[in-house]
């Protein structure tokens, strides 16, 4: 018997996060995983980031996360997305080397203090009274702990399909986790059945590039860390190509033998990444589909179909892929697989990503019902500090909807019932105006100094750029004649007035950047970050100010707190069906009961008037 402080199950990028943050605070940590081959395994597509998913990684680099940092170290290309929509919604994609993803990330666990890297399944959890897990592995170690972090990813109970092969597994065929499902029902969580897909990987050499798009890495993107100083040149290239009709004749031929048709597969996948036979079926008005070409690794030859993952009988995945423009002549080397697995319902958690029945006990990752890398990360890493701090009797630590992406992730995982894999869109952060990607740092970074987690050396860069811009912004309220400025307008087809402006009113018309200006000798001595925060708070700031005018009269509801032993369902006036949703839950506050699923408005005045008549305002 081993005693730790926390032990974390699941060396995924949940687990990473997890285990890294506990153990840099000074937890004694065990991480388990099934496999250590399956350390920061990128199972699917190999990238990091995307719209919404980008902002994520900011924010766990802002709080001391590694996410960032080991896909820098990682980097084949990188490129921004949504330019042309403006900065509420950019968003950093890069493709990585998943090879070397996972190299990186396991040197990282290894040498870190406090943390241990085990080889080993879970099979078991004991909870005593006085508060001691015991997990127990498959070949009967025990290991006792003060909190467990549960990571396990999509390996509880999983099963990889193609068409009529259905293999007790866990992703890329690696082992599942067949046991520890039992222990979870056993101490009383309820458990779902979700499921996801890859698409097959190909040889990039059986590839006709000359029918499909090059799309190459940006060179202007700053890293996703903080503390890279800067990103490399594209190492490989991506490619777009298309399906086409006979993709779509191929599939609805044989759409009786497609496992999700056909009843073999139970599991709920995720609606916003579907298979190509789904989204042949459900979108048959198109004519054609999207199919990007990602490079799996320099060391391989192997090619990512983003965009086509299957889980069709592998003969008829060979002819969808030789449908595809540029494909006719291409070499499957892995197949597409569907793959189920169990889940927990995620509102039994509260915000902090513990059990709301047993004290101690964390989950985070796809195991809470989410799908994607990065969403299994930021909870990783809230379910890590927070791990830490329960063993030290700290007051817990929570992001909000109002101050980062990672607050509307677990905010929505632990309040809504999420009845398919929950995806991280930039549509679900109603302030995301507020939460760009470029001010991640300026969110958080000082939450995750106090936490303990953000190093020297981030916080110095961190303390310099806030210095940089409160230096822009003693220059903004500068008068200019217009006699100074009116060259500028005139070549930016601005219209000149008679009347001096400001730098800032300068600086908020539409076709003046903050780059124009410095050529003026205005803003000078500023650093290009310090620089894109001004100009987008200028030019944006009537919209800043809703968004911030929202969040204070949101915040009237969050401020007020909801008693852990209410009796929602002897309170008169509520519809029964708030009255179980409500009991269900158990929110923490006001505004987390009004964004159950079926607590309306005028429930929220019921519970209103509920604690005014107990002096509970």
């Amino acid at each position: 018997m081993k005693n730790f402080d926390i032990i974390v199950i699941g060396a995924g990028h949940a687990g990473c996060e997890a285990a890294l943050a506990s153990a840099r605070l000074g937890c004694s940590t065990l991480l388990l995983a099934t496999n250590l081959d399956t350390v920061a395994f990128l199972a699917c597509n190999p990238s990091i980031g995307g719209t919404a998913k980008g902002q994520i990684v900011k924010e766990i680099d802002a709080l001391g996360g590694e996410m960032a940092v080991n896909a820098d170290k990682s980097l084949l290309q990188m490129r921004m997305l949504n330019r042309g929509k403006g900065p509420a919604v950019y968003s950093p994609r890069a493709q990585v080397d998943k090879n070397a993803y996972h190299v990186h990330m396991k040197q990282t666990i290894e040498n870190t203090p406090n943390l241990y890297l085990r080889q080993g399944e879970a099979v078991n959890i004991d909870w005593d009274s006085d508060g001691t897990f015991t997990v127990t592995t498959a070949v009967d170690l025990r290991y006792n702990a003060k909190a467990v972090v549960l990571c396990c990813g999509v390996y509880l109970n999983s099963k990889t399909i193609v068409g009529k092969c259905v293999r007790e597994s866990g992703p890329n065929g690696f082992a599942n986790a067949k046991y520890l499902t039992k222990s979870l029902l056993d101490l009383g969580f309820t458990v779902k059945r979700f499921k996801t897909g890859t698409p097959a990987r190909v040889r990039m050499t059986s590839i006709d590039l000359s029918k499909t798009t090059e799309q190459c890495g940006e060179n202007d993107v700053k890293p996703f860390s903080y503390i890279t100083e800067s990103i490399p040149a594209t190492k490989r290239s991506c490619y777009l190509t298309y399906s086409s009709e006979e993709t779509k004749r191929i599939i609805l031929q044989n759409k009786q033998l497609a496992p999700i048709y056909n009843g073999e597969i139970n599991g709920v996948g995720p609606r916003y990444c579907p298979s190509i036979e789904d989204k042949v079926v459900r979108f048959a008005d198109k004519e054609r589909h999207q199919i990007f070409l990602e490079p799996e690794s320099e060391d391989t030859c192997e090619f990512y179909v983003q965009g086509a993952s299957s889980s069709m009988p592998a003969e008829i995945q060979e002819q969808i892929y030789h449908s595809i423009d540029g494909l006719e002549n291409v070499e499957i080397m892995r197949d597409a697989y569907a793959i189920e697995y169990d889940c927990i319902d995620a509102t039994e958690l509260n915000s902090t990503l513990m059990s709301k029945k047993i004290n101690g006990m964390f989950f985070a990752g796809q195991i809470n019902g989410t799908s994607g890398y990065e969403e299994a990360a930021g909870q990783g890493i809230i379910a890590g500090i927070n791990a830490e701090r329960y063993v030290h009797n700290k007051k817990p630590f929570t992001l909000r909807r109002d101050n980062s992406y990672i607050g509307v992730l677990i905010d929505d995982i632990t309040t809504k019932e999420t009845t398919e894999p929950y995806r991280m869109m930039t549509s679900r952060a109603e302030y995301r105006l507020i939460l760009r990607q470029d001010n991640a740092d300026l969110r958080l970074t000082d939450l995750g100094n106090e936490i303990g987690l953000v190093s020297e050396e981030r916080y110095q860069k961190y303390s310099a750029k806030v210095r940089q811009i409160e230096l822009a912004k003693k220059q903004l309220s500068k008068v200019v004649s217009p006699k100074v400025y009116s060259p500028l307008f005139e070549e930016k087809n601005e219209t000149v007035t008679n009347a001096g402006l400001t730098v800032d009113e300068m600086l908020r018309r539409a076709n003046i950047t903050a780059k124009d200006l410095q050529k003026l000798g205005f803003l000078t001595d500023i650093d290009d970050d310090a620089l894109y925060q001004i100009e987008v708070e200028s030019k944006y700031r009537g919209y800043i100010e809703k968004e911030r005018v929202a969040i204070q009269q949101a915040n009237k509801l969050e401020n007020k707190s909801l008693p852990a032993d209410i009796d929602y369902l002897s309170i008169d006036g509520l519809r029964l069906e708030a009255r179980q949703k409500l009991d269900k839950i158990r929110p923490a506050n006001l505004g987390q009961a009004g964004r159950i699923l079926g607590v309306s408005p005028a429930d929220v005045q019921i519970l209103i008037v509920y604690l005014a008549q107990r002096g509970l305002k």
